[in-house]
């Protein structure tokens, strides 16, 4: 973090650039950048009452200040198609962290059906930032572990979708285990529930969906080795092409 240019962090705090890897997005201090957002908007007032609900400890991490702060913004405000609106000058700020906010404002404590939410969370599991999309998911994912025969149903769809980032975050969105987040135990026990989402996905050109179909796998493969031993076998069978061996060869890795 040190290594990071004054006049960069100062602009990554003012919302003017995104952030370009984990080392500045760590270093932001995102209560800076929530003053200036806020403000941004018209909505400095709410700063105070957003802050005091940040975690205290030390040792909190940059993403758990991600979710409280994108969990707060949904309580004081309603998204709204317009641009022009607080809500759509969130959800398209020019800091990835401001947007990665915006993901969970968009179905943090979110009561509607699971097709509703996930029309929510589309623009930002689009994003065409890396950071943005990650937390996309991770907004998502308790929704999806409490209706998950709906969300396998629609995520299916999403693993023919044109954009490879879609059809990325139906596999990363699904882990077994995952990252940073809680596991989805009816997946770690039946990993076969997610072979709708898995199936149009074996042979995929995309190396950054590949590789999350392998790290799904191996996932399930930590209390599931036989069905992912068999599913490799009849991949291999039905798909002799390069994608495929690629995603046998990461998903097997552990086994």
């Amino acid at each position: 973090m040190s290594e990071i240019p004054p006049a960069v962090l100062r602009q990554l705090e003012a919302g003017q650039i995104a952030t370009v890897n984990l080392v500045e997005f760590l270093a932001v201090d995102q209560r800076r950048l929530l003053e200036v957002a806020l403000g941004q908007i018209g909505k400095g007032a709410l700063v105070d009452t957003i802050l005091a609900a940040l975690p205290r400890a030390r040792r909190a991490t940059a993403v758990q200040h991600v979710i409280v702060i994108g969990q707060e913004l949904g309580r004081h405000l309603t998204p709204s198609a317009s641009p022009r609106s607080a809500w759509g000058n969130l959800a398209r700020h020019s800091s990835d962290i401001v947007r990665s906010w915006a993901a969970f404002a968009a179905v943090s404590g979110d009561s509607r059906a699971f097709h509703d939410q996930l029309a929510a969370i589309r623009p930002f599991a689009a994003d065409g930032h890396f950071g943005v999309r990650e937390v996309a998911w991770l907004a998502l994912r308790p929704q999806i572990e409490r209706q998950l025969t709906a969300a396998i149903e629609l995520l299916a769809a999403w693993s023919q979708e044109a954009d490879a980032n879609l059809r990325r975050f139906a596999s990363e969105a699904t882990r077994p285990r995952g990252v940073w987040c809680a596991h989805i135990q009816a997946l770690k026990e039946q990993p076969q529930l997610g072979l709708p989402i898995l199936e149009p996905l074996k042979a995929d050109a995309s190396k950054y969906v590949r590789d999350s179909v392998g790290n799904w796998l191996n996932d399930a493969a930590k209390s599931r080795p036989t069905f992912v031993r068999a599913l490799c076998r009849r991949w291999k069978k039905e798909s002799p092409a390069a994608e495929t061996a690629y995603i046998v060869q990461k998903a097997m890795r552990n086994l």
